[in-house]
């Protein structure tokens, strides 16, 4: 069985995100960049179902501009066996990611379809869930646990009430939580390999895509800053407070 694994570069997780002085966006000048943390544990996961013997390929796939090769080639030193990028230097919104998505996985033919449940830049938590209803493929969104069986696939996944347990028949996509597993240390011997792996390159209109943005951003802005906290000296002065002036009870 293949298994595609979608990764996006994205803000360093480590790195303070900054909106442009004009509210048009976020201020990616001289910032670190790296693969987005959801997505490293959907490569991870794919690795390890590879390693129990479950799948017999891994197939990494980006979508953004050249820059994107190297968190591709991030995700081959891991382990995945090539990689794939859908070259644009034009705003991708999740809906378009999904088509691009659904395109390849026409092309690919993949058993199983692993992203990470939503980007840390713009936290859209849609992407899998679009793919899926793009395919007509059952879908286990959160992911905690996976357990890979004969045609099918188990899905532990974190909801608010706990965990749930979910059974799908192969072909599916599922998306990574936090919780999945965490991902392994790339070592230098498997950087210096991955280069030499195979990259292919392919664009939108290559795939018959049409990515114009249906969404427009309106601005981006910080928070507004909190107030501090204060001492109260009696329950009597925090409900009073609670009722006057926070006006929540």
């Amino acid at each position: 069985m293949k298994i595609l694994v979608a990764v996006k570069r994205a803000i360093d997780y480590n790195v303070k995100a900054r909106p442009k002085s004009d509210g048009t966006g976020v201020d990616l000048a001289n910032v670190k960049m790296s693969m987005n943390p959801f997505d490293e544990i959907a490569v991870e996961e794919a690795l390890r179902l590879q390693e129990a013997g479950k799948v017999t390929e891994v197939v990494a796939i980006s979508i953004g501009p050249t820059a994107c090769q190297e968190t591709l080639r991030t995700a081959m030193a891991m382990g995945a066996d090539r990689g794939i990028l859908v070259q644009t230097d034009d705003e991708v919104q999740p809906l378009a990611v999904a088509k691009l998505l659904q395109a390849l996985v026409a092309k690919e033919a993949p058993g199983l379809v692993i992203l990470g449940k939503q980007a840390i830049d713009d936290d859209s938590n849609q992407t899998g869930q679009m793919l899926a209803g793009l395919l007509g493929w059952p879908q286990g969104t959160f992911a905690a646990k996976i357990d890979v069986g004969e045609g099918t696939v188990e899905v532990k996944r974190e909801v608010d009430g706990g965990l749930q347990t979910v059974a799908l028949k192969l072909p599916a996509i599922v998306t990574a939580d936090l919780r999945l597993n965490e991902p392994r240390y790339v070592k230098l011997p498997n950087i210096m390999k991955a280069k030499k792996k195979q990259l292919d390159v392919v664009s939108p209109a290559d795939l018959g895509v049409d990515i114009t943005p249906r969404l427009k951003l309106v601005k981006v802005a910080e928070p507004p800053a909190r107030a501090g906290g204060v001492k109260v000296a009696d329950v009597q002065e925090l409900v009073a407070k609670l009722r006057n002036e926070a006006k929540v009870i």
